[in-house]
């Protein structure tokens, strides 16, 4: 299932701004949610 997330365009302009390479929006954003999964796991065991 495909979902489409509206984003303001200074906020789009500011993660472009920290994209490496060819790496898309869609990529950055999967990163992002991957390390505020494993921190909140590190939080929730008492890291």
């Amino acid at each position: 299932m495909t979902r489409t997330i509206e984003l303001e365009d200074d906020l789009a302009e500011r993660m472009e701004g920290h994209l490496e390479d060819d790496e898309t929006l869609e990529e950055f954003i999967e990163e992002l949610v991957a390390i505020y999964e494993q921190e909140g796991r590190l939080l929730q065991e008492g890291a």
